[in-house]
């Protein structure tokens, strides 16, 4: 049964089970290279401590690319509304962190619609994301196909730890990143990985941004799972 098959057969049923959507704001500079140890122990030191004592705060994370300085710091919040009061509140941290690794902020607000962990990242994991843009109308099918259709296939790859599912719905965008323990292991991935992300966009009419490749150098998370 193809992903778009599957898709069709997901009850209303399952879905009126699913948990309450955790949303995520991410923050992406392109920097230098060599300010990304200092960017790490700004959002370890600085950003955590503010943000643990905010209401809906449940996690921190962050993925550098120390070959290009590109960095993306994600906030994860329990509902919309916990995300959007701390936006103004927070906006002089995300400020200083661009500073210090030396580039513009990008600020992009999402859904975490789903999250799945096998174990915990241990340190020296990688991580993979992959950028797509669909259909707005089609995204719940979008949804219900990687749920059921990919997130298998990915589980059974060497080295799998977590895979996210991060969607904007009114415009289609989405955001869907992979976790491997290692570096060898993303690496022993790629064709596999390359083979299953082309197979899923194509039945799913979905088009792919961009594909990169990060070392996840932070990963302070409590969101719950969702898949």
């Amino acid at each position: 049964m193809s992903a778009a098959e599957q898709a069709g057969v997901a009850s209303a049923g399952t879905r009126a089970e699913r948990k309450p959507p955790v949303y995520a704001r991410t923050v992406t500079v392109h920097g230098d290279p060599e300010a990304v140890d200092d960017g790490v122990a700004f959002l370890r030191d600085r950003v955590m401590p503010a943000v643990e004592g905010l209401p809906g705060y449940v996690g921190l994370s962050m993925l550098a690319d120390r070959g290009s300085g590109r960095c993306i710091a994600t906030t994860s919040w329990a509902d919309e509304a916990a995300m959007s009061e701390t936006a103004e509140q927070l906006r002089p941290l995300r400020a200083r962190f661009a500073q210090i690794l030396g580039g513009p902020p990008e600020l992009q607000t999402w859904e975490i619609a789903v999250l799945h962990r096998v174990h915990e990242a241990p340190d020296g994991a990688c991580t993979r994301v992959t950028w797509t843009r669909t259909d707005p109308d089609r995204v719940e099918q979008v949804l219900d196909a990687y749920r059921l259709s990919l997130l298998p296939r990915l589980e059974e790859m060497a080295g799998f730890c977590s895979a996210s599912l991060l969607v904007d719905r009114w415009e289609g965008r989405g955001a869907a990143s992979v976790t491997y323990a290692d570096r060898e292991t993303l690496e022993r991935s790629r064709t596999d990985a390359t083979a299953v992300r082309e197979e899923f966009a194509a039945a799913m009419g979905s088009r792919i941004l961009e594909v990169a490749e990060f070392d996840l150098v932070l990963a302070h998370l409590r969101v719950p799972e969702t898949a």
